[in-house]
């Protein structure tokens, strides 16, 4: 299969454009170096247009296009105070003029700041569900939308979905034709995994490619799932998706690689791990990380690379997913000046 658009069962599925692709691929020359090798790569999905960018925007495309497909003029969805997939929802209903209703963990903050001001910008309106960041108020709010005449569609959190995972499926598709020509194979791709969507449509991705590098997803939450453990949601939501586009493959935990090494204190909470990758990014390359996912990623990847899990010779791609808007709320945890000024 050459191209993801000629699986034959996409064509029942709605997808609405929304970002700009392909993203940039380019060399990280000076982390590689100042990391002693190997050679590092990166993609970047903070490029992809909507809302600062973010590797939401691909999996919106295909849930969106079905709440349109659906008759949808709500959405709703839920997330952590500074989730990325809620700023990228927000916008994207703001560019298909539809309303937009977030249940954000957390209470109100004093000031709004992040994703939080992008949020209130994008005219979204924001529910503060105090401990239940991952959507639990929402079957109430669907039945108090609709009383008022509203037709709801709930966008899943994270995007995590089969529809949001096709995003990522075919994204392994783009970066395989944009790089075929240009580079030697890489040997991993390495990445933030939080909800799923992402990793699972990259299984899907390379199993559809077979191609041999090897996936690394740096778990960035501890494990509070509840009905199935994180590695288990991911190999489900693999296979829900290769049902969907009538793929025969059954994905086992063989399939899988997790790295949950680096949780740390636990999700949001910047540690020495994200503030090193965070600024050795910054002075190296002039490229911004997040401090929830893909500071932690990076953070994960270099520690991995100086204890000697890979060889010099190997070709590594990190997916930076986005996120930098959260940077600005994280100001007295990252503390630049200290970092540059001991």
């Amino acid at each position: 299969m050459n191209t993801f658009s000629s699986n034959k069962a996409l064509k029942h599925l709605q997808r609405r454009s929304l970002g700009f692709f392909p993203t940039p691929c380019h060399a990280l020359t000076n982390l590689s170096k100042a990391l002693g090798g190997p050679t590092l790569f990166i993609k970047r999905d903070d490029n992809s247009g909507l809302a600062q960018g973010g590797n939401k925007v691909r999996k919106l495309e295909y849930i969106l296009g079905d709440a349109l497909a659906k008759g949808a003029d709500t959405l709703i969805t839920a997330g952590a105070i500074q989730s990325n997939h809620c700023r990228q929802t927000a916008a994207a209903a703001s560019y298909l003029q539809l309303e937009c209703h977030l249940l954000l963990g957390g209470k109100a903050p004093p000031t709004a700041q992040g994703n939080v001001l992008l949020d209130g910008l994008f005219g979204s309106h924001i529910h503060w569900a105090g401990e239940h960041r991952k959507g639990e108020d929402i079957p109430q709010l669907v039945k108090t939308l609709k009383s008022a005449g509203k037709h709801p569609y709930i966008v899943p959190y994270g995007g995590s979905s089969e529809l949001g995972a096709i995003g990522f499926t075919n994204a392994l598709f783009e970066l395989n034709k944009q790089t075929s020509t240009t580079h030697q194979p890489f040997t991993h791709i390495v990445f933030a995994s939080s909800s799923g969507g992402t990793h699972a449509g990259l299984m899907l991705g390379k199993k559809l490619l077979n191609t041999p590098y090897s996936l690394i997803g740096i778990n960035i939450d501890k494990d509070k799932s509840g009905d199935l453990p994180f590695a288990d949601k991911i190999i489900d939501l693999a296979n829900k998706t290769a049902r969907l586009i009538e793929v025969n493959h059954q994905f086992t935990k063989k399939d899988l690689t997790l790295n949950a090494d680096y949780v740390g204190s636990g999700y949001g909470i910047v540690g020495e791990l994200e503030r090193e990758a965070i600024s050795l990014m910054a002075q190296t390359e002039g490229i911004l990380l997040d401090p929830v996912y893909t500071g932690r990623a990076m953070g994960g990847l270099i520690h991995m690379i100086r204890s000697g899990n890979f060889k010099k010779e190997d070709r590594i791609l990190f997916w930076h997913t986005g996120g930098t808007p959260a940077l600005f709320a994280f100001s007295e945890q990252l503390n630049p000046l200290s970092i540059n000024n001991p």
